[in-house]
């Protein structure tokens, strides 16, 4: 018997196969299963490379804070062009009617 409400139905998400890798609690967890050689020295790159990832994260946190700084810098820019540009077409918009003239008017004397 199977869960009608803990399943995905088809075409509405919801994973239909199993993941293709390992946490890095899933790893640890598998190493105390198997015991080949193998199996064990293939754990311990895989332990490595998590080590490793975790320190490039780390050392690069500050590149990435800031590439997300002038992400949103950006974001707050294209807001003030496109508000800029609205303003430009209400201009030109104004500037086809046409103008009552301002001024003094020259009036012929007789």
């Amino acid at each position: 018997m199977t869960s009608q409400i803990a399943i995905a139905k088809k075409g509405r998400g919801g994973r239909r196969t199993l993941p293709y890798v390992f946490t890095e609690h899933g790893v640890l967890m598998l190493s105390s299963v198997l015991n080949s050689e193998q199996a064990i020295q293939v754990n311990i790159q895989i332990m490595r490379i998590y080590t490793r990832i975790r320190e490039m994260l780390l050392a690069h946190k500050d590149v990435f804070l800031r590439v997300e700084q002038v992400e949103k810098q950006m974001i707050k820019q294209d807001q003030k062009i496109e508000l800029l540009f609205d303003y430009l077409s209400k201009f030109i918009e104004k500037e086809d009617r046409p103008r009552q003239q301002v001024g003094y008017e020259l009036g012929n004397k007789k």
